[in-house]
């Protein structure tokens, strides 16, 4: 007779599989993979122009007071970093406070006056109605209530103002920002409008720059440009024309400005900068270079496949393209893509269209 552990043990395997049998299988996390990418930026033929232009903040703002006044104080410098809400300068308050101080009096005493028209309108009222009075003596009566009613609301109003005049005697920044110019010093006499700061929002800056008439057609909103800065031979900026001006200027030359991508801290407003822009050559059709590496291999000669990037899904898209010229791993592209596409530019074979990935950061 077979031992009883050895009987028992087909149970316990029979057993043991019902039981992994009832269990759902562990959920298999969405795997997403890492792409590497570039953004279509330069043309592979055209003719590169270049243009002198200044460095400006992209919102920059002239700052003055809305009243009139003696300067109290300047707490700041030129060149000085400010916060939203930073008190600039404050002027002499003592005026203004002395308007309050009369505009109240001028509703208290206007207040009064309703009350005593009002305790006329009652008396001339009872008076009528028991027939002492003509009805005269009561018309004047309420006309005479109704007329200290729109002096209080007058006088409520003068005060409001007077009061809104005492706020705007301190000057506060508007924006976080670099004080970019101080007109002002303390105990000078101002006037309401006067300019006295311009304040530099941190961040964002742009070039601005003039392109002659001869030019300015073949300029486009969102065309890549590249900036380099004299002070500085080795920074190389990108970025995308942003305003293109409807009126020519000086010399027949249109306002052009161009907004830089990341530029690095030490670019600031007023440096003088160089802008390179490749135009289209008027008698070849546009072609974008790409990495060899971003072209999936189609079926026909010349013809291949890259994946763009849809930031909006996270997704890639599968677009077919054409090209010439292929030479130190890069090839020309002159269809499928434009100037700003995300395009995937390693480990395409493994891509799908519509799959969702995630960048790699830079």
């Amino acid at each position: 007779m077979k031992p009883l552990f050895l009987r028992l043990l087909p149970f316990s395997l029979a057993s043991l599989v019902l039981a992994a049998c009832g269990e759902e299988p562990p959920e298999v996390a969405e795997q997403i993979r890492a792409v590497k990418t570039i953004t279509i930026t330069q043309l592979a033929t055209g003719q590169v122009r270049r243009y002198s232009g200044i460095v400006q903040a992209t919102d920059s703002s002239s700052l003055s007071f809305q009243v009139s006044g003696n300067i109290k104080s300047v707490a700041v410098k030129q060149g000085e970093r400010v916060t939203e809400g930073q008190i600039l300068s404050v002027l002499d308050t003592k005026p203004y406070e002395l308007d309050v101080q009369a505009a109240q009096a001028e509703l208290g005493k206007a207040r009064a006056e309703q009350t005593e028209k009002n305790q006329e309108l009652v008396r001339q009222k009872t008076l009528y109605d028991k027939g002492w009075v003509a009805k005269m003596a009561l018309d004047m009566a309420t006309a005479a209530f109704e007329s200290s009613r729109s002096q209080v609301s007058y006088a409520m109003s003068q005060l409001n103002l007077a009061k809104r005049d005492l706020t705007h005697t301190t000057l506060v920044a508007p924006f976080d920002g670099l004080i970019a110019e101080r007109l002002v010093e303390p105990f000078v006499e101002v006037s309401a409008g006067q300019k006295l700061f311009e304040i530099n929002a941190e961040g964002a800056v742009e070039v601005a720059f003039d392109i002659p008439e001869t030019t300015i057609a073949r300029i486009t909103l969102g065309m890549p440009v590249s900036v380099t800065f004299s002070t500085d031979l080795n920074c190389l900026c990108k970025g995308r024309i942003t305003e293109i001006g409807s009126v020519a200027g000086d010399a027949n030359a249109f306002p052009v400005k161009a907004g830089l991508i990341d530029p690095p801290e030490s670019v600031r407003a007023g440096m003088t900068a160089q802008v390179s822009i490749v135009l289209e050559s008027e008698r070849m059709e546009t072609a974008y270079l790409l990495p060899l590496a971003a072209i999936a291999p189609g079926g026909e000669s010349g013809q291949g496949f890259v994946f763009i990037f849809d930031p909006d899904t996270s997704t890639v898209r599968k677009s077919l393209v054409r090209g010439r010229g292929a030479t130190d791993n890069m090839i020309a592209i002159h269809e499928g893509v434009k100037a700003g596409d995300v395009i995937a530019v390693a480990g395409v074979s493994f891509l799908n269209d519509g799959q969702k990935v995630k960048l790699l950061a830079p």
